[in-house]
């Protein structure tokens, strides 16, 4: 038996764990925070068979992996400097997502 544990970016937490759900995972979800940007995570537990783990790994690809978004922003000038496209907005690729994920043995395991 194993356990993975996946941090990942709060926005994906639901769609990834409908799919969990969906293909017969059990999820346990923790709220917590990023140390580095102060970002809200979330934090998966999932217990399951050594045989499925590729599974696991696999939908939290899918559904939580590092993935690219166009975001649209003003273009940067100088202050007080005025030029014909002043109102227009200049697209730059963000990566988001992704997910940092851990498997580990588990020794036991038992229902009480």
């Amino acid at each position: 038996m194993k356990m993975v544990w996946a941090i990942l970016r709060k926005e994906d937490e639901e769609t990834t764990t409908h799919a969990l759900n969906d293909n017969g995972f059990v999820v346990t979800k923790l709220a917590t925070t990023g140390a580095f940007l102060r970002k809200k995570n979330v934090t998966l537990l999932i217990g399951t068979e050594d045989e499925k783990v590729e599974k696991v790994i696999e939908l939290l690809r899918s559904h939580a992996g590092k993935r690219s978004k166009v975001i649209y922003a003003p273009p940067s000038v100088a202050p007080g400097l005025v030029y014909a496209g002043a109102n227009s907005m200049v697209p730059i690729n963000e990566t988001i997502g992704g997910a940092t994920v851990f498997v580990m043995d588990v020794d036991r395991y038992c229902k009480i």
